[in-house]
C-alpha cells in the first residue's frame, strides 16, 4: 500500500499547485487594465504617467494612491486589514500598506493583497524587448505584443508590432527540413512542419495547438497569420569600419553621400565640377607641352639640315 501522506505533505502539494496556477494566470491578465498598470496623472506636475507610488517626474507623493491589486482608493471598515481601524474609512497614505519592487505601486494593507501582489504581479518580467528597459527606467505603461505576447514599453508598442510578423527566413520552409511550415512562432519567428513541431521536452495540451519546441511559446497556424519573410537589400556597404577597405574604401557609402548632400547643399556636387576643371587644365597644360616639343624637334632638324648642306658645299669648293 502506497505511504498515508502527512498534513505537512498536503499542504506542500496544495502549495504548489497554487504557484503553478498563478504562473499560468499570469500570462493570460490584461496588463493594460490591470490597476497596477492603470494611468495615473500627478496631482503637482500634471502629467500623465503609469500608477506608481511616486511621480517619476517630481518625486511627489500622490494624495490618493491607488492600490494595485484590488485598484481600490478608499479602504471600507469591513475589509480584512492588517492594521484595524473599526469604523473609519481610511485613505491617502493611512491605507498604504507596502511598495511592489515589481510596478513600482502601492499595495493597501489588506492581508489579500499583501499575501498575493507579489507572487501574481503581472509586471514581474516587464523588461521591453526592444529597448531592454524596466518599469523604473521609463514613466510609461507597459503592454503586450498581440503576437509574441512580449512586453513592450509606449515608446516601442507600436514599432514592434508593426514589425513582429516577419520570419527569419527567405522561405516559409520548417527549419528543419524543406516542407511548408504550418506551424509559427512568433517569439522565435520560425516555421515547423507536423512532424517537427512535436517537442519532447514541451507537452502539448488536448485541444490547443502544439508549443514551440525551441521556446515552449503556443504556435499558430501559418495559414491565419500575415506572415512575410525576411528581405535582403544588396548594395553599397553604409556604416562600415574604416580598417575594412573592402567594403567602405574610404567612400563612406550612399549613406553618407545622401548625408552629406543633405546638410552641405551640393558641396560634393561643386567638388566634382572642380575636379572636372582641374582635369581639363591639365589636358591643356599637356597639349602646349606637346607643341613645344615639336617645335623644338623641327628646329634642331633645320640645324642639322644647315649644317649638312654647309658641309655639301666644302666639299665642292675643294674638289673644284
Amino acid at each position: 500500500m502506497p505511504k498515508k501522506k502527512t498534513g505537512a505533505r498536503k499542504k506542500a502539494e496544495s502549495r504548489k499547485e497554487r504557484e503553478k496556477q498563478s504562473r499560468a494566470n499570469r500570462e493570460h491578465v490584461d496588463v493594460a487594465k490591470h490597476p497596477c498598470n492603470f494611468t495615473m496623472e500627478c496631482d503637482k506636475c500634471q502629467r500623465k504617467q503609469k500608477n506608481r507610488a511616486f511621480c517619476y517626474f517630481c518625486n511627489s507623493v500622490q494624495k490618493l494612491p491607488v492600490c494595485a491589486q484590488c485598484g481600490k482608493t478608499k479602504c471600507m471598515k469591513s475589509s480584512d486589514c492588517v492594521i484595524r481601524h473599526p469604523g473609519i474609512h481610511t485613505t491617502g497614505m493611512a491605507m498604504v500598506g507596502a511598495v511592489c519592487d515589481f510596478c513600482e505601486a502601492w499595495v493597501c494593507h489588506g492581508r489579500k493583497c499583501l499575501s498575493t501582489h507579489a507572487c501574481v504581479c503581472p509586471l514581474t518580467d516587464s523588461d521591453c524587448i526592444e529597448c531592454e528597459r524596466s518599469v523604473w527606467e521609463h514613466g510609461g505603461r507597459i503592454f503586450r505584443c498581440s503576437f509574441c505576447q512580449n512586453s513592450l514599453c509606449e515608446d516601442d508598442q507600436f514599432e514592434h508590432q508593426a514589425s513582429c510578423q516577419v520570419l527569419q527566413a527567405e522561405t516559409y520552409k520548417c527549419v528543419s527540413c524543406n516542407r511548408l511550415g504550418q506551424h509559427s512562432c512568433l517569439r522565435c519567428k520560425a516555421c515547423y512542419c507536423d512532424d517537427h513541431a512535436k517537442s519532447k521536452v514541451f507537452k502539448q495540451e488536448k485541444g490547443k495547438a502544439p508549443p514551440c519546441p525551441k521556446c515552449g511559446h503556443e504556435t499558430q497556424e501559418t495559414k491565419d497569420l500575415s506572415m512575410s519573410t525576411r528581405t535582403l537589400k544588396f548594395g553599397r556597404q553604409a556604416g562600415a569600419d574604416d580598417d575594412d577597405d573592402y567594403y567602405d574604401g574610404g567612400s563612406g557609402g550612399y549613406d553618407a553621400y545622401w548625408k552629406n548632400l543633405a546638410s552641405g547643399g551640393g558641396n560634393q556636387q561643386d567638388d566634382y565640377g572642380e575636379d572636372d576643371d582641374d582635369d581639363e587644365e591639365e589636358e591643356d597644360e599637356d597639349d602646349e607641352e606637346d607643341e613645344e616639343d615639336d617645335e623644338e624637334e623641327d628646329e634642331e632638324e633645320g640645324e642639322v639640315e644647315k649644317a649638312s648642306n654647309s658641309v655639301a658645299g666644302l666639299k665642292l669648293d675643294g674638289t673644284a
